[in-house]
């Protein structure tokens, strides 16, 4: 339930303007510890600034959107919905220049098909992308861990697909018992809504409930059909007058979110791609000789616990043997 789940006591956030304040503190210290020694003017030219990151959060989100939509087998548009909420949470407090976008992005789509079972393997995964892609599972599977970590395993996502449909199915049986073609010409637009949605921030600060329900009021709007007395009558039948005002004014906000969403600037995203390929943290960067060292590290020490296991286990059996020996 959304309700008593961790989405809304950890993930959701009063306003636009405090989730850029939290990008903007997690760029600040990106720039603060990889910047030490650098004058103002110098890390200027270096690190992305806060509105670069969001451009390219912009550019890989919409990349995101197009892979599950050209995936195959078809992919259900809650498992999408899933994946962009874990990518725009993982950023929240995660500089992009520390870990790119283009890894974390493929990430949290695999992540999302195994949470909401939707059962690919990783071959099948990696064979809707062209090119290595014994490079791309290596990579998925290296920040998968990771970024269940950066979410504190908090994988659970509502999505408002669910509540857009009992929606609609409760306007059918409530309202529209008669004329069941108006709930249907509805779903079209309100579908589309919520799928636009998905594009901005509002599922970090709206419930799932509220943005189907902006879906189906824009919706009946746009096709000229009347649901006031279902809202009214029926939704908020017993609420206060102010809780119907509150509600009134964040359905206004939310749509408002979705129908002004900014234009992603494609002419700049070239010149910030080639900034943050100079400037990323290469330690977490898979293509880096640094990368690749610190694995093998990771890999003599976990190679060298595993040793100091079997022999601890040896030198034990040797001793229950002697001892059964009667050996002293």
């Amino acid at each position: 339930m959304f309700a008593s789940g961790t989405q809304k006591h950890h993930w959701m956030f009063h306003s636009t303007e405090e989730i850029v304040l939290l990008r903007q503190e997690a760029n600040q210290r990106f720039v603060g510890d990889f910047g030490k020694g650098m004058d103002e003017q110098t890390r200027d030219k270096t690190f992305l600034t806060a509105e670069e990151e969001k451009l390219m959060m912009q550019h890989f989100e919409f990349i995101l959107r197009e892979f599950c939509k050209k995936f195959q087998p078809t992919m259900p548009k809650y498992v999408q919905g899933t994946a962009l909420t874990y990518f725009k949470r993982f950023y929240i407090h995660n500089s992009i220049m520390d870990y790119h976008p283009r890894d974390l992005m493929l990430t949290c789509v695999y992540l999302a098909c195994k949470v909401e079972e939707f059962n690919v393997s990783i071959s099948q995964f990696v064979g809707n992308l062209k090119g290595d892609r014994d490079k791309f599972a290596n990579i998925i599977l290296g920040f998968e861990l990771l970024l269940m970590d950066k979410l504190h395993y908090h994988l659970t996502v509502h999505n408002p697909f669910r509540p857009l449909e009992g929606f609609l199915i409760d306007l059918k049986t409530r309202q529209f018992k008669n004329k069941p073609d108006d709930v249907e010409r509805l779903r079209k637009n309100a579908e589309d809504f919520v799928e636009r949605s998905l594009a901005t921030d509002t599922c970090l600060i709206f419930s799932p409930s509220q943005i189907a329900l902006a879906g189906i009021i824009y919706s009946a709007a746009e096709s000229r059909v009347s649901i006031d007395s279902y809202v009214t009558g029926v939704l908020m039948q017993k609420a206060p007058n102010e809780e119907i005002k509150k509600m009134a004014n964040q359905i206004k906000k939310l749509k408002q979110m979705v129908k002004h969403q900014p234009s992603l600037q494609r002419d700049l995203i070239g010149p910030v791609q080639r900034k943050l390929e100079a400037c990323r943290n290469q330690a977490n960067n898979p293509e880096s000789d640094t990368y690749k060292r610190r694995l093998e590290e990771m890999f003599e020490e976990e190679e060298e616990e595993r040793s100091r296991k079997r022999q601890k286990v040896t030198e034990q059996e040797q001793r229950a043997i002697s001892e059964l020996l009667g050996n002293e």
